[in-house]
């Protein structure tokens, strides 16, 4: 079904035809402040597609949540607002209800795309009026639970506030914990006066930022990163059949697989850096941990087919599960 891409793009060109002859000017917002680890690799891509396409295509990064709230950043790049956005899958789950799939997976990004995964997932966000370019992926960058206090185990979890972004909620209540959807930059607030026991979050940065507020952190991580790329539809009916389809091409077949593995020296050095800082690193029990990542997917395919429906929760879990 490969096929589809292409003929999935040609479609969704053919709503205007524009003149092409001049560079298609494309602002773009991060769901991060520039300097934040996460942005790193859409730094490398902007730069990379305005060399490789200049003259064609020119990406103006214009900043994170300090230009437009991370939450409203789709919404934003649908609306005209804003061209384009480096975001979080699950930031935007009810405008797409399936975006926070990309999630949902122990696979890596090659096993991924030899689905057809990201071609559905063209599909479902052209029904919504966004173009999604591809995602830019980190499968390595899992997500763990760090709390305040000593944890010895998840049942120590029952009953506590724990932040998450919309695809850890299900999994942080089938915990028995009290799940918080807060932004990345308040968690620290929240953790400072108190208002979480703890938060979800990957595995870089921590020790540093949160020394002191924290105590536990639990392995294994669950899930995978990946950050879509969004576009508005009028910016990219700007573009001739066959730049949408090298810069897509781009993206997934170039740019996207040698994004996968670039976070691992970063990990090893923020764990040594945690273990420093005081952090009492929790693995749990090979037994535990198996049900524990269970419970994660189970739970949020659960939420995915509410919000999205079974046939179409299944036919993608179906991509994603090993």
């Amino acid at each position: 079904m490969k096929h589809l891409l292409k003929s999935t793009i040609v479609a969704l060109s053919l709503a205007a035809a524009p003149a092409f002859a001049d560079a298609v000017n494309i602002n773009a917002v991060t769901l991060a402040p520039k300097p934040v680890y996460i942005n790193k690799p859409f730094k490398m891509f902007a730069d990379e597609v305005n060399e490789k396409f200049a003259g064609e295509v020119e990406i103006n990064w214009r900043g994170g949540p300090e230009v437009m709230p991370p939450f409203k950043q789709a919404e934003g790049v649908r609306n005209g607002a804003v061209d384009m956005t480096y975001t979080s899958p699950s930031y935007y789950q009810g405008l797409v209800p399936t975006s926070g799939t990309m999630n949902l997976s122990f696979k890596n990004y090659a096993e991924i795309a030899s689905t057809d995964y990201h071609e559905r997932m063209t599909e479902l966000h052209a029904e919504k009026d966004l173009i999604f370019l591809g995602e830019i992926p980190a499968t390595e960058l899992n997500f763990l639970i760090y709390m305040r206090d000593e944890i010895s185990g998840l049942d120590d979890l029952k009953g506590k506030r724990i932040r998450v972004f919309p695809t850890l909620l299900p999994l942080v209540q089938a915990l028995g914990a009290e799940p918080i959807v807060l932004p990345m930059g308040e968690i620290f607030t929240a953790m400072e006066r108190g208002a979480i026991d703890g938060y979800m979050q990957g595995p870089l940065a921590q020790a540093q930022q949160f020394e002191g507020l924290v105590k536990t952190v639990i392995y294994p991580g669950v899930y995978r990163a990946g950050f879509p790329v969004l576009i508005n539809k009028d910016t990219w009916a700007k573009m001739s059949p066959d730049l949408q389809e090298r810069l897509t091409t781009f993206l997934r077949e170039d740019f996207a697989p040698r994004m996968d593995n670039i976070w691992a020296g970063d990990i090893a050095k923020n764990k040594e850096a945690m273990i420093a800082a005081g952090f009492n690193l929790l693995e749990l029990p090979a037994d535990e941990a198996a049900r524990y990542e269970k419970a994660a997917m189970d739970a949020a395919w659960a939420m995915t087919a509410k919000n999205a429906g079974d046939e179409v929760a299944a036919e993608l879990r179906g991509m994603l599960d090993k």
